[in-house]
């Protein structure tokens, strides 16, 4: 892996030692002539450029509530780039071993071919695949702690060409130190995208690591087809059920707003969510009082928290009871499926593959639409 520092003695040795090596590893001057922008249609928090010899990714919303951004170059081997120091990280691609640090990043390797790269991660037990699974029991996956407090020592030793992490105020001291030793870190904001279709369209950032362009944009092609063509048969159903979300916890209820993934999931699933016209992409803090005021006849709940059953709904409180969509027993939840060690299967994979998600939702709203799909995330209560 190639590391630049700023200084420019060290940077005249580094040249220096590169001529006197063999013929065959010449090095190559990057052009910086940009060749063309790389198609992103939906994320809004990164975008990719290439050029004579090398790519860049610009991040542009690393975290809620700031304007800061990014640059990562991603080089080839054996090339020399102009004014490193002008990076916030420098890669050489493609990338041979990997860090990540979130479990939205693993369904990304796995598509990609690409989960032999993966050395370490924090916190295993978060992960839910069964492929992923295998390799953490072949012990080929470290365990790196908790995310916001990573065994930088491991991390080092295991000396990984990059390290995939995400922030959500830029105060990460483990970073830091990983940077001054030499491993390249990266920011992946997919987590801050709002739309369906911009958290899968992350794919392509991983792509760029590996030089597999082609392989993320065929798979998000895909995902894209499938995700358009549920969305047009949703939207020829002659009904539009109405729709609540969330559950309570200490007195208040917490539930999607209006220009959040989980609403807009339900809005092109041809249903009516009810607080659509709320502004904002988190979550609303409501009092029961004006819940259950304006969604008790609502004919279907999505995604009432952790609960599992009916039973359990009643047992934590008595009100949930009075809602039209639990006593017909439309109440769907997504917690119910879950990984070898608890992980929540949905957490992990539903970012990447949302036409699962809006087909799941489809099947439920409008059955007669979709009569052979099984339902991949969500299970109707008992």
């Amino acid at each position: 892996m190639l590391y630049f520092k700023k200084n420019f003695f060290t940077l005249l040795f580094f040249v220096a030692f590169v001529s006197c090596k063999t013929e065959t590893e010449k090095t190559t001057e990057i052009a910086y002539i940009p060749t063309k922008e790389k198609e992103i249609n939906y994320a809004k928090g990164f975008e990719i450029s290439t050029f004579e010899g090398y790519k860049t990714i610009t991040l542009k919303n690393p975290w809620p509530g700031t304007d800061r951004t990014f640059k990562y170059a991603l080089i080839e081997k054996n090339t020399i780039l102009q004014n490193p120091e002008d990076y916030d990280a420098v890669v050489e691609v493609p990338v041979k071993q990997i860090v990540v640090t979130s479990t939205t990043h693993i369904p990304s390797l796995e598509m990609l071919n690409e989960l032999d790269a993966l050395i370490g991660f924090p916190n295993l037990n978060y992960i839910s695949s069964e492929k992923t699974r295998q390799k953490i029991t072949e012990g080929k996956i470290a365990e790196l702690g908790k995310n916001e407090d990573l065994n930088t020592e491991i991390l080092i030793d295991l000396n990984p060409d990059a390290v995939i992490g995400f922030a959500v105020d830029g105060n990460n001291s483990t970073f830091s130190t990983l940077q001054k030793s030499g491993i390249p870190v990266l920011y992946n904001s997919d987590w801050t995208e709002t739309s369906p279709l911009g958290k899968a369209e992350w794919i392509k950032f991983f792509g760029a690591l590996f030089n597999k362009e082609k392989e993320a944009d065929s798979i998000f092609r895909n995902i894209e087809t499938e995700y358009l063509s549920a969305k047009k048969i949703a939207s020829e159903a002659k009904t539009t059920p109405s729709v609540i979300s969330g559950a309570m916890y200490k007195d208040v209820w917490y539930m999607p707003q209006g220009n959040s993934w989980g609403a807009q999931f339900i809005t092109d699933a041809n249903g009516n969510y009810l607080w659509s016209d709320t502004s904002g992409t988190g979550s609303l803090s409501l009092n029961l009082e004006s819940v259950l005021e304006k969604g008790h006849d609502a004919d279907f709940w999505i995604g009432p928290g952790q609960f599992t059953s009916l039973d359990e709904m009643e047992n934590g409180s008595q009100v949930y009871t009075q809602f039209k969509a639990y006593k017909t027993g439309n109440v769907y939840s997504y917690s119910m499926k879950k990984g070898q060690t608890g992980g929540v299967i949905y957490y992990e994979l539903a970012p990447n593959r949302p036409d699962l998600v809006l087909k799941d939702l489809i099947k439920i709203l409008h059955p007669e639409l979709f009569p052979e799909h099984q339902l991949y995330f969500f299970n109707k209560l008992d």
